[in-house]
């Protein structure tokens, strides 16, 4: 999941963390599927803006499961290998969120992917189902805007967390068409075989980030020989029922946390040298708490300690430290509080891909409680608001969570921050030992959500492997950068 908007991530870690691009702002449902066959072919024009790139659509159906119903068209882009000499085949790349757009990446973001792999493959991507060129999903703005704080303190606030989810929910639904019911990682996963195929390319070779790990552990379960080389980086465990996921990822953002402290005890030049950062932070909450922190952005509206972690947890994703011990400093001086929004709670990918059931506010709370004993500076982790998102969610989901079973495909390689904030390496270990043989865990012993673009030792560990096919030696790990 890319939860929070650094350099490298936007909201959406996962979830790890935001859970679904949204066209707020558009009215009326999204383009009808058509019932056209399927294209053979992606036919590829200059983009826009950027006419270096290509961009096409390719024709699937909404509904796999019915290849002969309505379909819709899945937005792809392209650039092609800088050296064609060189050439090996197509990397596709799987973008994080759930909702991060795979074209723009392309388009404006390719700076991602180094000048060596740029040269030995086209990189290709594309917009998930139900994300930006891809039938977007779209939701009433009004309604987005009232979504409830996921930091529930009672039955009723429970209830009232229930009907909204189901408001908007239907909303978005009717809004969006059909596309809504089938936004699933195993969904995508078919699109992703089309387009290997469409490609005209035997074996994939591909690099999945945050929530595209996903995408990337479920094509090699389905389509084992159909892998050529395949990447995690910041993997997602999907095999964790609701406690168990929110409380690694709470372990994950309560560790960012404390290397945060541990740093700013180190740095003369972080804004909080020299003071107890615990108990500057501690004292910040409280007074949320009591309702006497105010936003910079509008002063009639309160900070919450909900508030306070997301501002925190976009800090931890960069990393942003000395940004975020200014905004500390700042705010227990009793300066505006500079604090970042959370994402629209809007859910069609994620909560179709987790069941993550709740019976009631006594059970919430508990959950509530177990995450503030694994983090007890930080409280909310992200895995959190996934939950209340996904409260009261239709079951069965089409993509339940289950421990991995990946066989007959060629060694992948996993790559992780030892300090990632939302895809925690406790997942990425979890993770390596469901792959078992098949997967190979190098370790960037730093902070921040990605790894690949960390260092010349992480990006030439994912380069080297994507060229050859070749996995370092179990173990490998990269030395951290500092910030």
């Amino acid at each position: 999941m890319t939860w929070f908007s650094t350099r490298r991530v936007r909201w959406g870690a996962f979830l790890a963390v935001g859970v679904l691009s949204v066209v707020a702002g558009a009215t009326g449902v999204a383009r009808p599927a058509t019932a056209a066959g399927p294209a053979p072919a992606i036919a590829w024009a200059p983009c826009a803006p950027d006419t270096t790139a290509e961009c096409g659509t390719l024709s699937v159906p909404v509904d796999w499961a019915d290849p002969a119903g309505p379909r819709f068209d899945l937005a792809v882009a392209r650039r092609a290998a800088t050296d064609p000499l060189a050439r090996i085949g197509t990397l596709v790349f799987g973008p994080g969120g759930p909702g991060d757009s795979g074209v723009s990446r392309v388009v404006t973001g390719i700076g991602r992917f180094s000048d060596e792999l740029r040269r030995r493959f086209d990189i290709v991507s594309f917009d998930p189902r139900g994300v930006g060129r891809s039938n977007p999903v779209i939701c009433s703005p009004e309604l987005l805007a009232g979504r409830p704080s996921p930091a529930l303190t009672s039955q009723a606030e429970f209830d009232a967390l229930l009907a909204y989810n189901r408001r908007l929910r239907d909303d978005c639904r009717a809004r969006t068409g059909p596309v809504f019911d089938h936004a699933d990682t195993l969904s995508t996963m078919r699109d992703l075989d089309a387009i290997r195929a469409a490609l005209g390319e035997d074996r994939l070779t591909f690099h999945g980030s945050s929530y595209g790990t996903l995408l990337g552990e479920q094509y090699a379960e389905v389509f084992p020989h159909r892998v050529r080389a395949l990447v995690l980086e910041s993997a997602v465990d999907h095999s964790l029922g609701t406690r168990g996921f929110v409380t690694t990822q709470a372990a994950a953002v309560q560790d960012s946390f404390d290397e945060f402290v541990a740093w700013c005890d180190r740095v003369a030049a972080c804004a909080l040298h020299g003071r107890d950062v615990r108990a500057v932070w501690a004292d910040l909450m409280a007074r949320a708490e009591r309702g006497e922190l105010r936003s910079a952005a509008d002063p009639a509206v309160p900070v919450t300690p909900f508030d306070l972690v997301v501002t925190a947890h976009r800090g931890f994703a960069g990393p942003a430290w000395a940004d975020l011990a200014s905004r500390i400093a700042v705010m227990s001086a009793g300066g505006p509080a500079a604090v970042a929004g959370f994402p629209p709670l809007v859910t069609a990918a994620f909560c179709a891909d987790w069941s993550l059931p709740v019976r009631d506010y006594r059970q919430y709370a508990d959950l509530l409680r177990r995450a503030a004993r694994v983090a007890p500076d930080m409280r909310y982790p992200a895995s959190l608001w996934a939950v209340a998102a996904c409260l009261g969610w239709p079951q069965p989901v089409a993509n339940p969570q289950h421990r991995l079973k990946v066989g007959g495909t060629p060694p992948l390689l996993m790559i992780n921050s030892r300090h990632d904030p939302a895809s925690g390496y406790n997942w990425a270990l979890h993770v390596q030992r469901q792959l078992a043989d098949r997967g190979v865990l190098v370790t960037y012993e730093g902070w921040g959500h990605g790894a690949y673009t960390r260092s010349a030792c992480t990006t030439g560990v994912v380069d080297d492997y994507l060229i050859s096919v070749r996995t370092p030696a179990p173990g490998t790990t990269c030395p951290a950068v500092v910030p």
